[in-house]
């Protein structure tokens, strides 16, 4: 049986005290012991940056790709073994800035991954400049002046581009963000669940009390399949932020299209030598 110590990282870990970090990796190691999975089934898949640091902080196989290179390493490794469970778990500033175009393309494809976003408004490992989801009028190190750029809106994003899950939680609650997460594994397709994550340390607006007096659950009279509500409550924010699963729906996978589920995946595929060798030919 399948338990959260299977998963649990026991060394010292590089992240602030107090860090919303901390919550998310608790709610990822969770959900992995709840849905029973072993460490050699999943692989984790980060950029860079202070979130990106999670996969060094679970027994399971890990992958640190460029900045903003999660998605298309994760994406590759889906294909070549589509029984891995892969998740991403990277920080605003990877996946929404320097990553906003793959970050694009993975929904449009809708590849079956889960991508957990740490979003805590601002550059954390690089010391605290505006991120691209930053509040309008926030001051920085390189903003003296207040931020003037419009925040990205990863969740109207997501539900435009029809992403298969869509949710957004709050570090703290970490049963809530649990529960998410293997909601959102479960579900074929992309799954986007983006986490507020205070930042102890650069970001002294958006602390655990600023989101825990704002954040409030969907509840059970909420249909996620209604797109143009799930359009209304993603762009809901400033005194109240909805937090749970915002959009949801069935459309095919990008492996629907082009492997039959009882496919051997491609890692454990026979390849002959002259195979490989035609291959390489062709591209000369």
């Amino acid at each position: 049986m399948t338990k959260v110590n299977d998963f649990h990282y026991s060394g010292e870990r590089a992240w602030c005290p107090g860090c919303g970090d901390y919550g998310i990796l608790s709610s990822v190691e969770n959900a992995l012991a709840n849905l029973k999975k072993k460490p050699h089934e999943v692989l984790m898949v980060s950029g860079i940056g202070q979130a990106a640091k999670l996969p060094h902080y679970i027994k399971a196989n890990g992958f640190d790709g460029l900045h903003g290179r999660a998605l298309p390493a994760a994406f590759g490794a889906k294909v070549a073994n589509h029984k891995l469970m892969v998740l991403v778990t990277s920080g605003d500033g990877d996946i929404y800035g320097e990553g906003g175009n793959h970050f694009i393309h993975a929904i449009r494809r809708n590849i079956d991954i889960t991508l957990i976003v740490h979003n805590n408004q601002i550059y954390g490992l690089t010391k605290g400049q505006a991120s691209p989801t930053s509040d309008l009028g926030m001051v920085t190190k390189t903003q003296p002046d207040g931020v003037f750029t419009i925040p990205f809106n990863p969740l109207e994003m997501a539900i435009t581009l029809d992403a298969a899950f869509v949710a957004r939680s709050f570090s703290k609650d970490i049963a809530f963000t649990t529960k998410l997460i293997e909601e959102g594994i479960r579900t074929p397709g992309f799954s986007l669940i983006d986490v507020l994550q205070p930042c102890v340390s650069f970001n002294h607006v958006n602390t655990y009390k600023w989101y825990g007096d704002r954040v409030y659950q969907l509840d059970n009279s909420y249909d996620p399949a209604d797109k143009s509500k799930a359009y209304q409550k993603s762009s809901e924010w400033g005194d109240k932020i909805p937090i749970g699963v915002i959009y949801k729906n069935s459309r095919k996978t990008y492996l629907d299209n082009v492997i039959k589920p009882r496919d051997l995946p491609l890692i454990k595929r026979e390849t002959s030598i002259k195979g490989i060798e035609s291959l390489i030919n062709e591209l000369y």
